[in-house]
C-alpha cells in the first residue's frame, strides 16, 4: 500500500528519530508528499486551583528548543534529498498531530514511541497512545 500525504511528528528524541528514518525510506519509494510537525507546549505550573506565572524567558527558551528541534528535521529532509515541509505547532501534542494530519488529508501518520513527553503524559497516557486511539486514519509507530 503506497501514501500519498504522510505526516511525521518529529520532537528530537531517539524513537522520532527512526520514525523519521522511516518516512524518508517510505517518501523514497513513491511520489510521496512529506510532512514534518513539530508540536511544542509552554509549560504550565499548576499551584493550588489556578496556574502560577511562568517567566517570559523559560517560554522563550521553550521556543527556542522547539525552533531547533524544527530545523533540525529540515536538515535532515534536506540531507536525504527530499523536499518536504516542516512546520512547528503549538499546543498538545496528540491534539495538534490529530487535528493537522485532518485538515491537511494526510493519510498516513508516523511517529515514535516514546518521545520527550512530560510527567503528565506518564499519567494520562502517552502521544503515540491517544494518537493511534483517535486517528481516523493508519498510524505506523515507530521502536
Amino acid at each position: 500500500m503506497l501514501f500519498n500525504k504522510i505526516l511525521v511528528a518529529y520532537d528530537g528524541s531517539k524513537a522520532s528519530n527512526k520514525a523519521l528514518d522511516k518516512a524518508i525510506g517510505l517518501a523514497k519509494l513513491s511520489e510521496t508528499e512529506l510532512t514534518v510537525i513539530h508540536v511544542y507546549d509552554f509549560p504550565r505550573f499548576y499551584v493550588a486551583e489556578g496556574f502560577a506565572p511562568v517567566p517570559a524567558s523559560v517560554n522563550e527558551d521553550f521556543y527556542e528548543l522547539a525552533t531547533r528541534t524544527s530545523d533540525e528535521a529540515e536538515r535532515r529532509l534536506k540531507e536525504a534529498g527530499l523536499s518536504g515541509k516542516v512546520e512547528l505547532l503549538q499546543g498538545p501534542a496528540a491534539e495538534g498531530i490529530l487535528e493537522y494530519a485532518k485538515a491537511n488529508d494526510h493519510d498516513l501518520i508516523i511517529l515514535g514511541s516514546r518521545g520527550l513527553g512530560s510527567i503528565r503524559e506518564f499519567v494520562l497516557g502517552s502521544v503515540s497512545h491517544n494518537v493511534v486511539q483517535h486517528a481516523q486514519i493508519p498510524v505506523l509507530v515507530v521502536k
